[in-house]
């Protein structure tokens, strides 16, 4: 059983391993090695890591004591990351964060939320409702590689 729970800060180590992974476990057929390297290196800076996601809406998803994903939402209306593990792949991981994330948004007000996607996640927020604003250009570390920025609309309700 998959149980989501605000982010900890004790959290914070196996959240960077998984990060990492992730990256490294997922999106290897869309970007270069070096690639990969630029956007999840062997040394992330932890504090810069925890005070974001300590300042953001952050959710983890559990089996027993294993970690199985995280998302984070800059209120209202960015959806920041979400990360699953290899391990975790298809087994709806990612799903229950970003309907949580989704969700957090929408009871805040937002009418529109904004997500910079991955190639490889491009498929998932598309398959979510998310529309395709435009394809762009990011630095990490001297490496240039791609992204999507995408977004998901709410449509008012009219009062009758």
């Amino acid at each position: 059983m998959i149980l989501l729970r605000p982010y900890a800060p004790e959290d914070l180590p196996e959240i960077l391993g998984l990060f990492r992974a992730s990256v490294h476990g997922l999106c290897g057929k869309d970007y270069t090695p070096e690639q990969l390297d630029a956007w999840a290196p062997a040394s992330l800076d932890a504090e810069a890591w925890g005070r974001s996601l300590a300042s953001h809406f952050a959710l983890t998803a559990w089996e027993e004591d294993c970690l199985l994903g995280f998302a984070d939402l800059e209120e209202p209306d960015y959806f920041d990351r979400l990360y699953v593990s290899p391990q975790a792949k298809g087994r709806g991981v990612g799903r229950l964060l970003a309907q949580a994330m989704e969700s957090r948004s929408r009871d805040l007000g937002a009418e529109v939320l904004t997500v910079h996607a991955s190639e490889t996640a491009r498929g998932f927020f598309l398959h979510r409702g998310y529309t395709l604003c435009h394809r762009q250009e990011v630095e990490r570390r001297g490496v240039l590689l791609h992204n999507y920025q995408m977004q998901k609309t709410w449509r008012k309700e009219c009062a009758l």
